[in-house]
C-alpha cells in the first residue's frame, strides 16, 4: 500500500461500503467487518482494497488484527447496532451489546490505533447519528451511546492534538440498517424521506479531503425530502 490508508468498520453494507467507494479513488482501504463474503466482493469491486474481518468485541481478536499494521491514516468507525425499546422494557443486555459495539469497541480500536495515527497525523471519523445530538423516546440505549460518542470524539480532539477528529450525525439513511430500525418501529419503509449512504459519504470525503489547515470537527446532515 503506497497511498494513504483507511480502515474503515461496518464496511460490508451502507455507511461503510459507500465510504469505502467514496474514499477508493484516494485511498487504499482496509475493509472492516464480518461478513468475509461481502468484504471480499467490495475489495473486488474497488481495488486497492483488502478485507478486514475482525470482531470489534473481542479485545484480543482486534489487538491482534491492528498490530501487523504498520501505515494508517484514516480510522472511520461506521459499525453499529440500534435496538429500540423503552426505557421500562431495556434490560441489562440490550444496554451492554450496545454500548459494546457503538463505543467501547470504537474506543479500543482507536487507542490501539493510536501510534500509526499519530505518526500520520492522520484522521479518526466517527459516524454518529442525530440521535447523538438529540434523544427521542424509545431510544434511550442508543442514544445514549451515541452522546457518548461523541464526548469520546470530544476528548479524543482535545488529546491528540496531531490527530484530526470528525463526528458525523446524521438523520435517517436508506441502508440495510434502516430497514431494521423501521421494522422496530412497526412503520412504513420509505427510502425517499431518508439520506442516500452515498451522501453521508460525501460528507465523510469532505472532511476527510479538508486541506491541512483545515479541521472539520463535526457534520450534521439532515435528509431532504425526494419525489
Amino acid at each position: 500500500m503506497t497511498r494513504p490508508v483507511a480502515l474503515i468498520t461496518g464496511a460490508s453494507r451502507g455507511i461503510g461500503a459507500a465510504t469505502a467507494r467514496a474514499l477508493a479513488p484516494t485511498h487504499d482501504l482496509l475493509l472492516g467487518g464480518r461478513d468475509t463474503d461481502a468484504l471480499a466482493a467490495l475489495a473486488d469491486e474497488l481495488g486497492g482494497a483488502r478485507p478486514w474481518p475482525v470482531e470489534l468485541t473481542d479485545p484480543d481478536a482486534l489487538a491482534g488484527a491492528v498490530s501487523p499494521l504498520d501505515r494508517l491514516d484514516v480510522l472511520v468507525h461506521s459499525a453499529g447496532i440500534a435496538e429500540l425499546g423503552a426505557l421500562a422494557d431495556t434490560g441489562a443486555d440490550v444496554w451492554r451489546r450496545t454500548f459494546d459495539l457503538n463505543v467501547v469497541a470504537v474506543a479500543e480500536l482507536t487507542r490501539l490505533a493510536l501510534p500509526l495515527l499519530r505518526a500520520a497525523r492522520g484522521h479518526v471519523v466517527l459516524v454518529n447519528s442525530g440521535a447523538g445530538l438529540r434523544a427521542n423516546p424509545n431510544w434511550g440505549a442508543y442514544a445514549a451511546s451515541k452522546f457518548a460518542l461523541r464526548a469520546y470524539a470530544d476528548v479524543l480532539r482535545a488529546e491528540e492534538e496531531d490527530v484530526r477528529v470528525t463526528s458525523v450525525h446524521p438523520g435517517r439513511v436508506d441502508t440495510p440498517m434502516q430497514r431494521g430500525v423501521r421494522e422496530q418501529e412497526s412503520g412504513d419503509y420509505e427510502p425517499n424521506l431518508y439520506l442516500r449512504a452515498e451522501s453521508v459519504a460525501a460528507a465523510v470525503l469532505g472532511a476527510v479531503l479538508a486541506g491541512e489547515d483545515a479541521h472539520v470537527t463535526e457534520v450534521v446532515v439532515r435528509p431532504r425530502p425526494r419525489p
